[in-house]
């Protein structure tokens, strides 16, 4: 029997994900908000936090219009939390990359995010590595390149 769209487990399924997502994004909200950042701007310097890179890189990766990052940048660097510096293999490019102010306020936001961290200690590892391979087929991310795409901290 196929599985169609509206079956009750495969509705279930999607109504339980927009859950996680929704909370995850509460408390995400809430974490940045302690630092007096959006949740955009946390986004971004949780991403920063990671590598370096440019900002059209950047608005690939939160799916996003470059001018929208510039001005998140531009934020985040009147508050000393990232800098512009230009790209070592190409000097025409700008990265923005965090200072260590922004690399500790990073990390602060990601230690204070406990919704996600909690619920998945519960599990096994066999289950939370199960978990990890159902997402990244959900997804369509082959498990040789581990890129789900935007991360968020």
């Amino acid at each position: 029997m196929a599985t169609t769209r509206t079956d009750p487990l495969t509705l279930e399924v999607v109504e339980l994900i927009g859950t996680v997502v929704a909370r995850y994004y509460e408390e995400y909200d809430q974490a940045a908000a302690a630092h007096s950042l959006t949740g955009a701007q946390a986004r971004v310097l949780g991403l920063l936090s990671l590598e370096p890179m440019p900002m059209r890189r950047i608005a690939q990766k939160l799916k996003c219009e470059p001018s929208n990052v510039t001005g998140i940048v531009d934020r985040l660097e009147t508050r000393g939390l990232v800098e512009r510096r230009p790209d070592p293999a190409d000097r025409r490019v700008k990265l923005a990359a965090p200072t260590e102010k922004g690399i500790d306020t990073a990390r602060q936001l990601r230690e204070s995010l406990n919704f996600a961290r909690e619920p998945l200690a519960k599990l096994s590892d066999t289950d939370r590595a199960v978990l990890r391979d159902l997402l990244r087929r959900m997804l369509g991310v082959d498990a040789e390149s581990q890129d789900p795409g935007p991360r968020t901290p």
